[in-house]
C-alpha cells in the first residue's frame, strides 16, 4: 500500500481520487492558528504540488493570510468520501515567488482576476451591489494586486488513512528524518 516516499503516495491516491470521480478532488481544508494558538480552518483549492510542496493562492491581506504571516504553520486536509480516503499535510509555509503568482494570476479567467482584485477578502462589506461596483469599475487587463498571491505549504508530516470495517482503519504517519522519510504504523 506505501510507497516509500509520501509526495508520490499522494500523487498516486490524488489520481485514484479524479479517476474515481470524486468531485473537486483538489479541495483541500487549511488550518491556521494566530500566534496565540487559536485555530481556523477554511476550504481552498490545491493548485500545485511537487517535491517543493502544496500551493494554494489567496489574499495575503485575508485572515488566512495574516494568520500566515505571523505564524507560518498549516495543516492541510484531503477528503475523498468516494473512495474512503483522506490525506493530512503539515508543515511550514512560505510565499511562492511574484512570478509564480503573476503566472496563475494571468491563467484565471477574467472574472476571476476581477474579483480577487475586489474582494477585501475578509473584512466587513456593506453589501452585495459594493463588491459587484467594484468588479465593474476594473479594467479586465488590471494586474495581479502585491497582497495577492500564493502560499507553499512545505510538508514535514504527512498522514494518509483508509478507510476498513469496524473501524479497522489503515494510518500510514510519514516524518522527516533528515532528508528521508520515516514511515510508521498509527493505531486507528
Amino acid at each position: 500500500m506505501n510507497d516509500p516516499d509520501p509526495l508520490r503516495q499522494f500523487e498516486a491516491w490524488f489520481a485514484e481520487a479524479r479517476r474515481a470521480g470524486v468531485r473537486v478532488p483538489e479541495a483541500m481544508a487549511v488550518a491556521t492558528a494566530t500566534v496565540d494558538g487559536a485555530p481556523s480552518v477554511r476550504m481552498v483549492l490545491l493548485k500545485d504540488v511537487d517535491e517543493r510542496g502544496f500551493v494554494f493562492f489567496t489574499n495575503y491581506e485575508s485572515r488566512k493570510g495574516v494568520e500566515l504571516e505571523a505564524n507560518p504553520r498549516a495543516a492541510l486536509l484531503f477528503h475523498w468520501e468516494g473512495i474512503g480516503r483522506q490525506v493530512r499535510v503539515e508543515g511550514l509555509v512560505e510565499r511562492v515567488s511574484a512570478a509564480e503568482s503573476d503566472a496563475y494570476f494571468s491563467s484565471r479567467p477574467v472574472g476571476s482576476r476581477l474579483g480577487a482584485i475586489a474582494s477585501k477578502q475578509s473584512q466587513p462589506l456593506a453589501d452585495r451591489e459594493e463588491l459587484e461596483r467594484a468588479v465593474e469599475a476594473l479594467p479586465d487587463d488590471a494586474p495581479r494586486p502585491e497582497w495577492w498571491g500564493g502560499y507553499r505549504v512545505r510538508p514535514e508530516r504527512y498522514e494518509f488513512w483508509q478507510h476498513r470495517e469496524n473501524r479497522l482503519h489503515d494510518r500510514f504517519l510519514y516524518e522527516r528524518d533528515g532528508e528521508a522519510w520515516r514511515v510508521v504504523r498509527l493505531y486507528p
